[in-house]
């Protein structure tokens, strides 16, 4: 459309070669034809924006996976069936430390792994606009001895071992989050990856020092993608392992009894 109204822009301003026409009458029509167009192009913006509203915050439960490499937050909701639907997208402002699992205090990792959040872990009034901790330490970090606490996403766009994003966007995850748990979902799964697991970013990553860490996530990464549904994930001899049947997101699941994370008080 906008090479439409460009054309149009031209043909007008082909006709000024009538030497009988003022400067004046000339500035005249630019102006209106360039308001006419302006004009044109914010209601087609505004008739993008009614067809394609996004889906409203609605209380059901969710699912976040977060990719650190591509800097994205990616939020499902679970239908009755279990089948999940990604509802948004979210650039992630910032975090720090790069790709790796975070191992202890002062690191300045943001953590890589499978983490769960309950009601406990929401702050709507923190120093960094609005936070959910993730929970770090979770049964498999204190199997490594990993130290750390205060880890989150938030806002405020800066990041010391957190997940940071804009306030705008946090205040909307909030309310995913929020809504989700009032209406019953017992604990949201948050899955944290370096990177998307496709054989080819494997494969880039093959010589780094966290591939094993990294191909004991894969197989969750891998769930999803195929199953369309969140997988059950447990700790077994310190190591993640993922069972080939899906997770039960909005009820209470013994066998995800690991993931009760221990947190401190939230910021």
């Amino acid at each position: 459309m906008i090479a439409i109204y460009s054309l149009l822009y031209q043909q007008i301003l082909g006709h000024f070669s009538d030497k009988t026409m003022t400067n004046h009458a000339k500035q005249l029509i630019t102006f209106l034809t360039l308001a006419l167009i302006t004009l044109f192009v914010n209601a087609e913006n505004n008739l993008k924006l009614l067809i394609n509203q996004p889906q409203k915050i609605s209380g059901q439960p969710i699912y976040i996976q977060i990719f650190k490499e591509e800097n994205l937050l990616e939020l499902y909701t679970e239908k009755s069936d279990g089948l999940l639907q990604k509802v948004r997208s979210y650039p992630i402002c910032s975090y720090s430390g790069g790709l790796g699992p975070k191992k202890f205090q002062g690191d300045l990792k943001s953590p890589e792994g499978f983490y769960q959040v309950n009601n406990m872990q929401l702050n709507p009034n923190s120093r960094f606009y609005r936070a959910i901790n993730l929970g770090f330490p979770n049964q498999y970090d204190k199997s490594k001895g990993y130290t750390g606490d205060f880890l989150m996403i938030h806002g405020a766009c800066k990041s010391v071992g957190c997940y940071a994003m804009t306030d705008e966007i946090m205040d909307e995850i909030y309310q995913f989050a929020e809504l989700a748990l009032k209406n019953g979902q017992q604990a949201i799964n948050i899955h944290i990856f370096p990177f998307k697991m496709t054989a080819e970013n494997m494969a880039k990553h093959q010589y780094s020092s966290d591939i094993d860490f990294w191909q004991q996530l894969k197989p969750a990464y891998q769930y999803v993608e195929e199953n369309n549904k969140i997988p059950l994930v447990t700790v077994e001899r310190g190591r993640y392992l993922v069972r080939d049947i899906p997770a039960i997101n909005s009820l209470p699941n013994t066998e995800n009894k690991w993931l009760q994370n221990t947190y401190a008080s939230i910021k």
